[in-house]
């Protein structure tokens, strides 16, 4: 029970990376969240958001590049350790 508590942690502290990753700006997701850009970033800068703003940032970034670095962490977490590309893993398996 306590793993996904952890997941969802792991989750608050990747927004800010997460908005980075996305392209847009700061600006604009506090609109969608209709608050003001200041009350955005102090939210920001100390990570306290609510379950619902969590959701919508998501919802409003959500693009390729913030899809493969969530995938990329779920990676790092199911699998610890030296991770290799799939070039890496053809030439491993003799595959041209």
């Amino acid at each position: 029970m306590t793993n996904i508590i952890d997941k969802y942690k792991i989750l608050l502290n990747s927004v800010p990376r997460l908005i980075e990753i996305s392209g847009y700006k700061n600006e604009y997701i506090a609109q969608k969240l209709e608050m003001t850009p200041t009350h955005f970033s102090a939210k920001k800068s100390k990570g306290n958001w609510t379950i619902q703003e969590v959701e919508k940032i998501l919802k409003t970034i959500s693009n390729e590049d913030v899809e493969d670095y969530l995938d990329d962490m779920v990676f790092e977490k199911c699998f610890p350790g030296k991770l290799i590309d799939s070039k890496q893993f053809e030439k491993r398996m003799g595959w041209k």
